[in-house]
């Protein structure tokens, strides 16, 4: 079955999560896409801050409710990351939220230490793998991107590799490049979902949003411009690749 998966690359209100859901249910109603799968930004409720002890929500707060609304809505999964405490601690949490109000979650391993994220959120222990229509699907934030081995396909256990993110404008090169090299050497489709303008750090982003082929050509690639887009991908013709061109079966074993 093919997978319709929805990209929302926008600006994000500093550190305002009311006024950032309203713009979201605002886009989102004003595009009205016809899709399985919704990908937000990371942190798009508040921008990529270090402020959880002002900012963080319950792990069944406002966000994650707000997010079953909207699945429910356009009876499609909605995904990305909010900042979130539990248990004494604050994590940087991606939800996936389906249209009947189940969800799962990650918590985002790798942890920008030059930002110091470690030293405000705990970082997630496992790694997360979802199934849609037929397709299984692995969520990661931001920085993981950087981690061939967090990232890597064994025995082909994904199909879609996502990754939400505040990837700044400076390194821009990187977030692209690497998105590439994830779905080449994973044989997966890869979806990046980046934000644009300017934070409360002064740190610009440039979005550069994209849906990455198996092959590593993009299939979508955006510019600095909000907006929303769909794309229809066909999972006959990953797995015809896969056939054609089985790669996996010599990767090297190893364990962490």
């Amino acid at each position: 079955m093919d997978l319709r998966v929805t990209i929302v690359q926008t600006q994000l209100h500093w550190q305002d999560a009311d006024a950032n859901r309203i713009m979201f249910s605002e886009k989102l109603a004003a595009a009205a896409p016809a899709t399985d799968l919704i990908v937000l930004p990371e942190m798009f409720t508040t921008g990529f801050s270090m402020n959880a002890a002002g900012l963080a929500e319950d792990a069944e707060g406002t966000t994650l409710n707000w997010m079953r609304q909207e699945a429910q809505k356009y009876n499609a999964v909605v995904t990305g990351s909010v900042m979130v405490q539990e248990n004494g601690s604050y994590f940087n949490r991606l939800y996936w939220v389906r249209p009947d109000g189940n969800y799962a979650k990650y918590d985002k391993k790798h942890l920008f230490r030059m930002a110091k994220e470690h030293h405000t959120y705990k970082p997630g222990q496992e790694r997360l793998v979802v199934e849609l229509n037929g397709w299984n699907i692995c969520p990661l934030v931001c920085y993981d991107l950087r981690f061939p081995v967090w990232s890597r396909n064994s025995n082909n256990a994904y199909d879609l590799l996502l990754y939400v993110a505040n990837w700044p404008k400076v390194r821009s090169h990187a977030w692209s490049t690497l998105l590439q090299a994830r779905a080449i050497e994973n044989i997966a489709y890869v979806v990046g979902v980046n934000r644009v303008g300017t934070d409360g750090n002064n740190h610009p982003y440039s979005g550069d949003s994209a849906i990455v082929h198996p092959k590593g050509y993009h299939l979508l690639e955006t510019s600095e411009a909000e907006g929303i887009n769909t794309l229809t991908l066909s999972k006959k013709e990953l797995e015809d690749f896969r056939e054609a061109f089985p790669a996996y079966l010599d990767a090297d074993a190893f364990s962490m």
